[in-house]
């Protein structure tokens, strides 16, 4: 029976779920030294002295992150989520812009009688400054990488979960695929976890068939979360040239 959109609307209301945020590691390094006495001088002038010092990271390599709405084109949102209620994007709440954002789009295109396609598309980064306590801002963004892909392995109910090597997207990239029961339908769930420098980019899409119509296959969602993680890699770039 075809469910009206209304209905369809309130049914995809916990549809999205937001990207978790990350925790820094920690690490630090140091050296230490001491002095040698001279012969020939008195004890006071030639006791040994003890000198430490540490070694500074090396500076983050990117200082400010993108416009987090438009590191993805609209061409390409339009394709991903061809009703998004905001054509725009909806901006996570941050209260540290030049460190994290987020940003999503959603959207329920309704066919009728032909079924309808729900879409959810997700963005987000993180960007990690160098510290003397900490390490610099690049070891920090790989210690985070491997955490927010566990996260994402560890998705509650998750079936036929995947993850595999995500190539050209950043330094490092892994591609995470599944399936996952909400709202009494299957969605397919694609996630990326990548990193570029010293900034993490979490970008997750996914989406579902109703009132009869079928969902997208993994392929599809895949194809498109990989296409917009390497348009919100290279937005990095782009916003500290």
């Amino acid at each position: 029976m075809h469910r009206s959109a209304p209905r369809l609307t309130r049914i995809l209301a916990c549809a999205a779920v937001p990207v978790m945020l990350v925790v820094a590691g920690c690490s630090s390094d140091s050296d230490s030294g001491s002095g040698t006495p001279d012969k020939g001088k008195d004890s006071a002038s030639s006791a040994p002295s003890a000198q430490q010092s540490t070694k500074a990271p090396e500076p983050a390599k990117f200082a400010k992150l993108p416009e987090i709405c438009k590191s993805i084109s609209a061409k390409t949102t339009a394709s991903l989520v061809p009703k998004a209620k905001a054509k725009n994007g909806t901006a996570a709440a941050s209260s540290d812009t030049a460190s994290r954002g987020g940003c999503s789009w959603n959207g329920l295109d309704d066919k009728g009688v032909k079924g309808s396609q729900y879409r959810w598309l997700d963005v987000s980064f993180y960007r990690y400054e160098s510290d003397a306590s900490l390490g610099s801002g690049e070891k920090r963004a790989q210690e985070n990488f491997a955490k927010e892909l566990a996260k994402v392995q560890a998705t509650e109910g998750a079936k036929k979960l995947k993850t595999a090597d995500s190539a050209g997207v950043g330094d490092e990239a892994k591609a995470v695929t599944y399936e996952l029961r909400k709202t009494g339908e299957d969605f397919t769930y694609a996630s990326v976890v990548a990193r570029t420098g010293n900034v993490l980019v979490l970008l997750t899409y996914n989406g579902a068939g109703y009132a009869g119509a079928d969902g997208p296959s993994d392929k599809t969602v895949l194809a498109g979360a990989v296409k917009a993680s390497k348009e919100a890699v290279a937005a990095v770039a782009a916003a500290n040239k």
